[in-house]
């Protein structure tokens, strides 16, 4: 029995000798056309670092490879993911369920601000109706066959990660961070939280890890020393990936034009989820 014991079994990720009763299962069936073989959740510990982008360029990156690929937005409140792409049209449905609306290389998205009157209109719900509407982006919508689905998951570990967690069966996460040694820790607590639900971490990611200096291409640590290697080292993470400051990638999000960015720092991010268990 764990020291923290707090003797209810039904929210305990551990497996302890003590254990009185099962996990129960609380994962939910996607809508009955929708075939996904793999989802991957992209989290960070705090906003503003960069999840979207990375979320965004891995989608980008499987759909160059051939893959058939879908982008769920569960960050309810920020939604930024049809920005990225430059979708400005409105998801349809009918008596069978929701459609994505698919961006021009053809990647699926469903987010909130293609069913809001307005892109600027603002969400004002409580936790519960926000992690419902998530849930929903997953049972209601018809993906059809999808090979990889990246969900955008909001930022920290509260009420909407962990509904995502237990409600869809996700097989991996990439975890986003900045290089500040205050992330550093947030990112333990990322690191912490799939554990307890039992969810690999596939790999971490470094944004504004650096800037390359354009006329001597020397790069410079404008937010200090990267903290990402040991972290990683920690954690028994083999696999990390580090983003530099690029203009022309925030240009690109603010253009919607990210399916055309060029860099191949996520690489070996995307060829780790390719080969996980296709």
């Amino acid at each position: 029995m764990s020291e923290e014991c707090t003797h209810n079994c039904s929210s305990c990720a551990s497996n302890c000798s003590e254990r009185t009763q099962e996990r129960i299962d609380f994962r939910e069936k996607p809508h009955e056309l929708s075939n996904i073989k793999k989802v991957i959740g992209v989290v960070s510990g705090k906003g503003g670092v960069g999840k979207s982008l990375v979320t965004s360029m891995l989608a980008v990156l499987a759909r160059r490879d051939g893959y058939r690929t879908a982008i769920l937005d569960a960050d309810i409140t920020g939604p930024s993911i049809p920005k990225s792409f430059g979708l400005h049209e409105k998801a349809s449905g009918s008596e069978l369920g929701l459609y994505p609306v698919e961006t021009k290389t053809g990647i699926s998205v469903m987010s909130l601000n293609l069913l809001t009157d307005n892109e600027t209109d603002p969400v004002i719900w409580r936790g519960p109706i926000i992690a419902g509407a998530v849930k929903q982006f997953w049972t209601d919508v018809i993906w059809g066959d999808v090979d990889f689905m990246f969900i955008d998951m909001p930022p920290g570990t509260g009420d909407v990660p962990l509904t995502v967690f237990q409600s869809i069966p996700v097989d991996g996460l990439i975890i986003v961070a900045s290089p500040q040694e205050l992330v550093g820790m947030i990112v333990e607590k990322a690191i912490n939280m799939a554990q307890m639900m039992q969810i690999p971490v596939l790999g971490l990611v470094e944004n504004m890890s650096y800037v390359t200096c354009p006329d001597c291409g020397k790069e410079y640590y404008v937010f200090g020393e990267s903290h990402i290697d040991a972290i990683a080292e920690k954690f028994g993470i083999s696999t990390i990936a580090k983003l530099p400051i690029d203009p022309k990638l925030a240009a690109a999000c603010d253009s919607g034009t990210i399916e055309s960015f060029a860099g191949n720092w996520l690489d070996n991010i995307i060829k780790l989820t390719e080969n996980e268990q296709m």
